[in-house]
């Protein structure tokens, strides 16, 4: 079940789910529209020649800051980590999924490749995995709408919300792009490449 306008402001009261700021009119009928932040990484995509998911990639991506002045351009083709302008958390019997706008995918820009959860328990500003598949550069303006979030509750309390210990959760509260993570599955252990 997703909140509807409604219960979004009734879980916003009752701090089940925040959204810091809370734009004016951001409340829509079933979801709360999101808006670009400063924060990018890019690949160096003339200094490597892969990714390997095994090995740290942090190095292999650029910072990019704009701001009312500087936007942000992606080329056809490219991909960058964004985030959002907004802090969102939801309690640990709630999730939210981020979504693009109908407006922003005629244009060609997927705004998630495929992390658009957000977690029990977790409260940051989401990442945005951008991507245009459009035939020409799109320009990206700091706090333009880019994405909505919509919530839903949980059967229960989760037993163990995101950012947990024992979850060894990546990117618990992150306020920054952050390079893929993947890598620490394969330092932790190799569990998931024994499964017969």
């Amino acid at each position: 079940m997703i909140l509807s306008d409604h219960d979004i402001k009734l879980a916003l009261k009752e701090k089940r789910i925040s959204v810091t700021p809370l734009f004016p009119k951001a409340i829509q009928p079933a979801s709360i529209d999101l808006h670009l932040g400063a924060d990018f990484l890019t690949f160096r995509t003339k200094e490597h020649v892969c990714i390997d998911p095994k090995e740290p990639i942090d190095d292999m991506m650029e910072k990019i800051t704009i701001n009312e002045k500087r936007q942000f351009v992606i080329h056809p083709g490219e991909f960058a980590l964004g985030m959002t302008y907004e802090v969102v958390g939801v309690a640990d019997d709630m999730v939210g999924r981020l979504e693009g706008k109908s407006s922003l995918g005629r244009i060609g820009l997927i705004i998630h490749a495929t992390a658009g959860y957000l977690d029990p328990g977790n409260k940051l500003k989401m990442t945005l995995e951008l991507h245009n598949v459009s035939t020409l550069p799109i320009k990206l303006y700091y706090k333009m709408p880019i994405a909505q979030m919509s919530f839903t509750p949980l059967s229960s309390r989760a037993d163990h919300p995101y950012g947990k210990k024992r979850l060894g959760s990546k990117y618990y509260g992150a306020m920054k792009p952050q390079a893929s993570q993947y890598w620490k599955n394969f330092k932790k252990n190799n569990e998931w490449m024994t499964f017969k």
